[in-house]
């Protein structure tokens, strides 16, 4: 049987869809750079879901630069600004759905408005430490102290030139290296004080800033649940009234 009658098999429409976006968002190395592949993955979805709700291009695109600033605004720091962010996003929504020329227009109705928030709070900011970690650098803190006004410590004794001179060495004089390398220095005792405050003050910042992440963590997934709730408990009162 002849092969005349097959056709060739095309390709996938969503491949075509990521190549234009890679190729419009400078995002060619998607196949080997992770972070590129983030990034294609998440503008590829917001458009999709444009589809899938119906939106014509002027809301597509809003949507579209929303998502995208959104983002940037997320990994210019590498500190927890979750809250911020979120409010930047509402924001921005609401300057879409509200008519107030020349500072908002009315892009979105209240129903798109829900759907988009939703969406958001969903596919986003559910994964928002993830998009931290894969776009901003650590932090990482180097201390180095320097002491003004405090005599340096004294060099210890040079080892001696030659073979000579080590065998010519008395017993008196081992001794007194022995001793003078013993004693401490007039800095070593306030560096050791030093050295143990700081290292104090450094577990009491580390246990605060683990307090205040998991209490921000909190705040935001309760904001997160009133959000999930609140519009269909209030669509339904509404329908009932």
């Amino acid at each position: 049987m002849g092969l005349e009658g097959f056709q060739q098999p095309q390709p996938h429409k969503a491949k075509i869809c990521m190549c234009l976006l890679s190729r419009l968002l400078d995002l060619q190395d998607f196949e080997t750079n992770p972070r590129s592949t983030i990034l294609l993955d998440l503008y590829f979805y917001t458009i999709q879901f444009c589809r899938e709700q119906g939106f014509n291009r002027e809301q597509t695109s809003a949507f579209f630069s929303i998502v995208k600033d959104v983002h940037e605004a997320c990994v210019e720091t590498p500190l927890p600004n979750v809250e911020e962010c979120y409010n930047y996003f509402s924001e921005l929504v609401f300057c879409h759905s509200i008519r107030r020329p020349p500072f908002s227009i009315d892009l979105f109705n209240q129903n798109q408005l829900v759907r988009l928030t939703d969406y958001m709070i969903n596919t986003y900011f559910r994964h928002y430490k993830l998009y931290k970690y894969a776009f901003t650098p650590q932090v990482r803190l180097d201390i180095s102290f320097t002491y003004i006004g405090m005599p340096e410590p004294e060099p210890k004794y040079e080892e001696a030139a030659t073979e000579d001179s080590e065998a010519a060495l008395s017993p008196l004089q081992e001794d007194m290296d022995e001793t003078a390398i013993a004693e401490e220095s007039p800095t070593a005792v306030l560096r050791e004080y030093i050295a143990n405050q700081l290292t104090q003050e450094l577990t009491m910042l580390r246990l605060s800033v683990d307090q205040r992440l998991k209490a921000t963590e909190d705040q935001f997934n309760a904001k997160l649940l009133q959000l999930e709730k609140g519009p269909g408990k209030g669509g339904a009162k509404g329908k009932k009234k």
